[in-house]
């Protein structure tokens, strides 16, 4: 263990050097709530080894902030979230959440759940745009957590609506070509249903397993994924499955009662550079890094389409026309593509709309 912790410690002070660096992790935190099996001291330790965390099965905001809190506490660096509202077919919805550390990474724009005319995603993803502190670069994180359903049958549509999925954020968000699609896909690299979103995107997991088995040590299956642009600028550093109880001292037993029974994907990479070369997997946490933030001009979000406009600070939405719609900050801004949206995620419309 004491080795396994001494080159956790080398692996944080070389990428620390790495200034262009941002560190992204994605992982189902398995019916993330408030509740007294689950450690959110645990859960933040892992957690904040990276700089911006895509969050699936989020039962409700109040974990998902109670998550943020507990960061800000363990790093002393001010972290952010944001949740989707919850869907889902039955009475069973989930909500996904984005975390983020507020002097590495900002929120941009274009907070959206995907308008699934066709009904085919059993929980429609989520998506936003980011921008990195350390370069000004932004990027598009969309993530998804696919129905696991009976057999791979149950899956297979849903993959292959995927590609789908894909053309639409090249069409939404027409102005960055640094998008990754993330989570949990219940579904491995290797599967023939991914053949249609073969042609425009492709896994930075390849091997290896990412959920837990019943005995320590041994992970069972690669369902968690991070997709890049088969013409994608992301300069991919480092990516891997973290093994989360070991870091953390944990029998997978426990892990699985108070963390989650699945492992996060973690990926350092850089948003600023030409290229794309894949680096090896790894065990070792990338490290995050200090940098304070700068102002930028928004990019253009034409093709974006949502209407209503938030506060984060006030908690109240805008309808176009409102009086207050333009005036909303664009650090205290987030979008949603209806009123429900908004309402579902606990706001309320301004005084001043009528």
């Amino acid at each position: 263990m004491l080795r396994f912790i001494a080159s956790c410690l080398l692996a944080f002070s070389v990428l620390q050097n790495a200034s262009a660096d941002v560190n992204i992790g994605t992982w189902n935190l398995e019916h993330l709530s408030v509740r007294p099996n689950k450690d959110f001291k645990s859960i933040a330790k892992v957690a904040q080894n990276v700089d911006f965390l895509a969050v699936q099965e989020l039962m409700n905001e109040d974990a998902l902030q109670a998550l943020a809190r507990e960061l800000t506490r363990q790093t002393g660096k001010h972290w952010s979230a944001m949740a989707s509202h919850a869907v889902g077919r039955s009475s069973y919805k989930e909500m996904y959440g984005f975390l983020w550390r507020d002097d590495v990474v900002a929120y941009e724009d274009g907070a959206v759940t995907y308008l699934n005319r066709g009904d085919t995603f059993e929980r429609e993803p989520y998506s936003a745009r980011f921008k990195s502190l350390k370069d000004g670069s932004t990027f598009v994180v969309a993530t998804v957590h696919i129905l696991y359903g009976k057999n791979q049958t149950d899956r297979a549509s849903e993959i292959t609506a995927l590609s789908g999925y894909w053309a639409w954020l090249k069409d939404t968000y027409p102005d960055n070509s640094q998008i990754m699609l993330m989570g949990d896909f219940n579904t491995p690299p290797t599967s023939p249903a991914w053949g249609n979103l073969d042609a425009s995107a492709r896994p930075l997991m390849l091997s290896g397993a990412s959920t837990l088995s019943t005995s320590d040590g041994k992970f069972a299956h690669l369902y968690d994924n991070i997709f890049v642009g088969k013409n994608s600028t992301i300069k991919v550093n480092k990516v891997q499955v973290f093994e989360y109880p070991k870091y953390l001292g944990m029998t997978h037993a426990q892990g699985r009662e108070s963390v989650s029974d699945h492992a996060p994907i973690f990926l350092n990479a850089s948003f600023g550079g030409k290229g794309s070369a894949l680096g090896s997997t790894s065990t070792i946490p990338a490290a995050p890094n200090s940098m304070k933030p700068n102002a930028a001009s928004a990019p253009k979000t034409s093709n974006l389409n949502v209407a209503i406009r938030g506060n984060k600070k006030t908690m109240v939405y805008h309808r176009p026309g409102c009086p207050s719609y333009n005036a909303v900050s664009e650090k205290n801004r987030i979008e949603f593509d209806s009123t429900a949206a908004a309402e579902a995620q606990r706001y309320h419309l301004a005084g001043n709309c009528h």
